[in-house]
C-alpha cells in the first residue's frame, strides 16, 4: 500500500509540474492584461489555438526560439517593457520580429497572420508596446555601452550629425524611443532638389527602390511571385483609384536605421489624407521563405498592410493628382500623419508629412498616367529623402 502511495503522489507531482509547465496560469502578476487576452483567446478559439500550435510544431529545429505556447506568451510579455538595443542587424534590432520571423515563415504562418482573431490581437499588443515605447522609461537604451545607441559605433552608423539633437542631454533631448526614432534631420543634411521647379520630382523618405512599375492596372493578383501592382486594393477602393489606371509607381524601403520622417515629394495642395488598417506581419507565400521578415514581399504589402493615403494636387497641372502610400511593416503599428496635414493645406516640396514609429517600412508613390517623362531614380540604389527620383512630362 505504500509504495502504492508514493506512486500515485509521485505520479501527481509529475503530471502537476507538467501541467504547469505546458499550460501556465498567465493571471499572475508578471502577464500584461493584453497577453492575458491573448491567452484566453487562444484557450476559446480552436483555430487560432491550431495556427499557432502549428506554426511553433513547424519551427525549424535548428532556428527554434519557441518551445510552446506559454513560452510564446511568456516572450511577448517580456517584449512589452523592452525598447530595441543597438545593432546592425535589421531583425535583430527588432526584438518582435526577431520572435515572429521563423514562425512567419513556417507553412502556418502565411495563414495565421492572415486570420481576423490573431491580426486583431496583434495590433492591441502593438498598441501596448507603442505606449511603452512612448514612455519615458523605453529611454534607457540610450547610452553609451557596446549596445546603446549613444556609443561610438552607434552613432557612427546612424551619422547622427546629420541629425538634431542635444548632445548635452542624458538623452540628447528625446523624451521617448520613438521620439528618438522618428528624429528630425537637420536641413543641410537633406536639401530639397530644385525646390522652385515644379518638374522635379523628389524622394519623400531615405530610401532603397524596391520596384518601379508602368501601366499599372485597376486590379491585379498583387500575391503571385511579380507581386502586380493592383490600384482598387492599394487605394482601398477609393473614388480617386480610376485616375490612376495606367500610370506609375515607384516604390522604396526603408530599414530601421534611416530616417524615419515622410516629406512632400511635390509643391500642392492636400486633397485627403488618412490611415487604412490593415495586416500585420504578413508575407506573400509566392516569395518563400524570407529571413528579412517582409523584405521581399513589399508589392504584396503595400495592398493588404495598415498603410496611410495622401493625395496632393500638384502645383503644376500636368502632374495633377499623386498619391504616397507609406507603408507600416514588422514592428512599425502607426503611421502618424502631422496635424496641419488636412485637406485644402498647401505643402512645399520637401515640407513634413508625417512619420512611421518604430521598425522598417516601405511607400509608394502614384502618378497618373503620363505624368513621368523618365524616372531618374534606379532599382536597387538608396536614395536620400529631398534627392530626385523622377522628371515630369
Amino acid at each position: 500500500m505504500k509504495k502504492l502511495i508514493f506512486f500515485l503522489v509521485a505520479v501527481f507531482v509529475f503530471l502537476s509540474g507538467t501541467i504547469t509547465f505546458v499550460c501556465a496560469d498567465p493571471t499572475t502578476p508578471q502577464f500584461h492584461p493584453v497577453i492575458k487576452e491573448f491567452s484566453d483567446l487562444l484557450n476559446q478559439d480552436p483555430i487560432v489555438r491550431m495556427y499557432v500550435a502549428q506554426m511553433i510544431d513547424q519551427l525549424p529545429k535548428k532556428n527554434k526560439n519557441v518551445k510552446d505556447i506559454n513560452d510564446f506568451l511568456s516572450q511577448l510579455n517580456q517584449i512589452l517593457t523592452t525598447a530595441p538595443k543597438f545593432s546592425k542587424g535589421e531583425v535583430e534590432v527588432t526584438p518582435l520580429s526577431n520572435l515572429l520571423v521563423g514562425m512567419m515563415n513556417t507553412p502556418a504562418g502565411f495563414h495565421a497572420f492572415r486570420n481576423e482573431k490573431i491580426n486583431s490581437m496583434i495590433r492591441k499588443i502593438l498598441k501596448t508596446w507603442g505606449e511603452f515605447l512612448n514612455s519615458e522609461k523605453s529611454l534607457y537604451v540610450l547610452n553609451d555601452s557596446p549596445d546603446g545607441w549613444k556609443s561610438k559605433e552607434a552613432q557612427e552608423f546612424l551619422k547622427m550629425d546629420d541629425y538634431i539633437y542635444d548632445p548635452n542631454d542624458p538623452y540628447w533631448g528625446y523624451k521617448s524611443w520613438n521620439d528618438f526614432f522618428a528624429r528630425k534631420v537637420k536641413p543641410s543634411a537633406r536639401p530639397i532638389a530644385q525646390p522652385d521647379n515644379d518638374k522635379i520630382i523628389v524622394s519623400p523618405c531615405d530610401t532603397t527602390i524596391f520596384n518601379i512599375g508602368h501601366n499599372v492596372r485597376k486590379v491585379d493578383r498583387f500575391w503571385i511571385k511579380s507581386q502586380p501592382y493592383s490600384l482598387q486594393d492599394m487605394l482601398s477602393n477609393s473614388p480617386y483609384t480610376d485616375q490612376f489606371v495606367g500610370g506609375s509607381i515607384i516604390q522604396g524601403f526603408l530599414s530601421p536605421f534611416n530616417y524615419h520622417r515622410w516629406n512632400s515629394p511635390v509643391s500642392g495642395t492636400i486633397i485627403k489624407a488618412c490611415v487604412i488598417d490593415g495586416l500585420y506581419f504578413s508575407q506573400a507565400e509566392s516569395q518563400g521563405i524570407d529571413p528579412s521578415a517582409q523584405d521581399k514581399s513589399q508589392g504584396y504589402l503595400s495592398h493588404v498592410q495598415t498603410r496611410a493615403l495622401i493625395f496632393i494636387e500638384a502645383d503644376d497641372p500636368k502632374i495633377g493628382l499623386i498619391c504616397f502610400m507609406p507603408v507600416g511593416m514588422v514592428e512599425v503599428s502607426s503611421c502618424i500623419i502631422d496635424p496641419k496635414i488636412k485637406p485644402g493645406y498647401h505643402v512645399k516640396k520637401g515640407e513634413d508629412l508625417g512619420y512611421f514609429q518604430f521598425g522598417g517600412s516601405t511607400q509608394c508613390l502614384i502618378f497618373r498616367k503620363g505624368v513621368i517623362k523618365k524616372f531618374t531614380a534606379v532599382k536597387g540604389r538608396f536614395y536620400k529623402m529631398g534627392e530626385e527620383i523622377a522628371v515630369a512630362e
